[in-house]
């Protein structure tokens, strides 16, 4: 099959989820082609099956904000049209399902019938979609897409509900990752670097947005350092970041933390980690929870949005109420304490994280793909 993707190239968890599942899809043999405005991040190499062709945006002085979904319309065409591509995948609902359906309309004028599959990764439908200015035209291009999925049942619901219109059946295909990525046993004696006394070593990765609660990482670590030893990583980096590094001067924890900044392949230091720590209000699946269990590090988190489909409480972790420190600190303590029960944790979350090998998930995007291009040659 020849499949455009189309996502946001930075370090969000749509444009990781889209780059890795076009990098799959290319060693599967399929002919990949991104289409975004800049190189994804995760797309750290290339092949001959992986295009990337990018959406570049004019400076015309009439325009206050650039058109950009225009413009990727336009691209998404010519793409289409000359590397003959059978589908279009765009992942977050805007403003890439409306481009897609406009390309759509464009090119079967030209009589070319392109499908296109709309996934839903979260925040495009729980934040940025309930703004009512967004919802026609976000339950219109679902609606129109050739088929929907989201990751998972808990944003499934949500999306039902926020949309009330949407009509589409929406398939849950959930996150993933390739396991084979997280064997960096010989990691483990990088971990002197940031606990050189063998101290616990925690680690939180996000994009520092208030929605995370990042703050609240540092008052658990603040507890949890107070009856063990204990050492903070920080991997990201966002808008939350001053009132970060004013908390932990508060605390006075800043010489137990490192802030080591965006990374894009965090494989290796989640492989140092004893506990990781995903705070947030919400979130549509945890892809930072499953990275972490992949890496065997059990995790303490939030039980909203589609977490509790991810983190398995009393098994790979524990999960909390949103903004109970204490409990979430009481839970780290529990696995942190003891060599016998830390480890049980580790061996359980790894356990856990292989439901969600890419190997497990790359079929169901496969099948997705043919049921949509047989109905294409049936109508």
């Amino acid at each position: 099959m020849k499949i455009g993707i189309v996502c946001y190239p930075t370090f969000g968890g749509s444009g990781v989820v889209a780059t890795e599942l076009g990098k799959a899809l290319a060693e599967k043999g399929h002919q990949v082609h991104f289409i975004t405005y800049s190189q994804p991040v995760r797309l750290d190499f290339f092949s001959s099956n992986l295009f990337y062709h990018e959406v570049s945006v004019s400076d015309y002085p009439l325009f206050e904000y650039q058109p950009y979904e225009l413009v990727l319309s336009s691209k998404l065409v010519d793409v289409v049209k000359y590397e003959q591509l059978d589908l279009l995948h765009v992942h977050y609902a805007i403003p890439h399902a409306s481009a897609a359906y406009m390309a759509k309309q464009i090119l079967a004028s030209q009589g070319i019938n392109i499908p296109f599959i709309t996934t839903l990764h979260g925040t495009d439908i729980t934040l940025v979609g309930k703004d009512p200015s967004f919802e026609p035209v976000i339950t219109f291009a679902i609606n129109q897409s050739d088929a929907v999925t989201c990751v998972s049942e808990s944003l499934k619901a949500e999306t039902y509900v926020n949309f009330p219109d949407i009509k589409k059946e929406i398939k849950v295909i959930p996150n993933f990752i390739c396991l084979e990525d997280y064997m960096h046993d010989e990691a483990i004696c990088q971990k002197k670097v940031y606990a050189p006394y063998g101290e616990r070593l925690l680690i939180h990765v996000s994009n520092f947005r208030k929605v995370k609660r990042v703050e609240d990482v540092l008052r658990v670590f603040d507890k949890v350092r107070k009856q063990i030893p204990s050492k903070l990583i920080l991997v990201g980096d966002g808008p939350e970041r001053p009132a970060i590094e004013k908390l932990c001067r508060e605390l006075d924890t800043c010489h137990d933390i490192r802030s080591l900044g965006k990374i894009v392949n965090p494989e290796q230091i989640l492989a140092v980690a004893d506990l990781f720590l995903l705070t947030s209000e919400t979130e549509s699946f945890g892809l930072a929870a499953l990275e972490a269990m992949a890496a065997k590090v059990p995790v303490i988190s939030t039980n909203s949005g589609g977490i509790p489909e991810v983190n398995i409480h009393g098994y790979s972790g524990y999960m909390s109420n949103v903004g109970d420190i204490d409990d979430m600190a009481k839970n780290a303590i529990h696995i942190l304490k003891d060599d016998t029960i830390l480890s049980e944790f580790k061996k359980n979350a790894f356990e856990q994280a292989k439901k969600f090998d890419i190997s497990k998930v790359l079929p169901m995007y496969e099948e997705l793909y043919r049921e949509v291009l047989n109905r294409k040659k049936e109508s």
